[in-house]
């Protein structure tokens, strides 16, 4: 009997026969080699865990049976990443690896200076980043899915939040504690070039929580660099 290093996405957990979409079923049997009498860790990325016995090693629908469901002790994460539409393959970059954190959700944001077509509704980029996403929940073995979000015009976005405003900023200060943040908070780190000027005022005169600018370091970052030692200032 093995348990294959991995987690094995599972949306409806419940105890139970159940059986695994073909994605997760071919993992499991054909890449992993897991066959009858295997345990396969299963997450459902909502706080819940279980492990599952193969009864049925199908490459296209493996079945298990689960005798009770785990709940994970830590809460959802309470901050996010709000950054602005990237070019080329940065956006999905930046989820590769923020998405590997303990962060809730990614947003992607059109602000005046983004780097993306304005008339694209970066459909497969964000599908892409919704798999990306779930390959970061499965390899890092962590409770919660961090959610993919957007795109979303920056000004009508920041009307409708509620919560604190992480700016990275380079003449900011150090990273705010994270127990002292509300609930939600979210970092905001801009295109190349950063937010334009309009932007950067109407995030300091935001009312719905409270403002922080943080400084990442001494020199000027990449946005998905920036993204990423952003994330690792808050979360880890």
């Amino acid at each position: 009997m093995k348990t294959p290093d991995s987690r094995f996405y599972c949306p409806l957990i419940s105890v139970g026969t159940i059986t695994l979409d073909e994605n997760e079923s071919s993992h499991a049997v054909r890449v992993c080699r897991a066959g009858v009498g295997d345990i396969l860790q299963l997450s459902d990325g909502l706080g819940h865990y279980a492990d599952a016995v193969i009864t049925k090693a199908d490459a296209k629908a493996c079945e298990v049976q689960v005798d009770s469901i785990i709940e994970a002790t830590n809460p959802r994460p309470k901050v996010s990443l709000g950054i602005a539409c990237l070019k080329d393959d940065a956006l999905e970059e930046v989820v590769f690896h923020a998405a590997q954190t303990e962060i809730d959700s990614i947003v992607f944001l059109r602000t005046d200076y983004s780097q993306e077509p304005k008339n694209s509704d970066l459909h497969k980029t964000v599908r892409r980043a919704e798999l990306k996403s779930l390959v970061s929940l499965k390899q890092s073995k962590k409770p919660w899915l961090t959610r993919i979000e957007g795109p979303v015009e920056f000004s009508e976005w920041l009307k409708s939040y509620k919560g604190d405003l992480i700016l990275c900023d380079i003449d900011g200060k150090d990273a705010p504690a994270l127990e002292t943040l509300a609930t939600p908070a979210t970092l905001l780190v801009g295109p190349e070039g950063g937010f334009s000027p309009k932007e950067i005022e109407a995030i300091q005169n935001f009312k719905g929580g409270a403002v922080h600018a943080m400084k990442l370091g001494n020199t000027r970052l990449r946005a998905r660099t920036a993204a990423i030692i952003a994330i690792g200032k808050i979360v880890c």
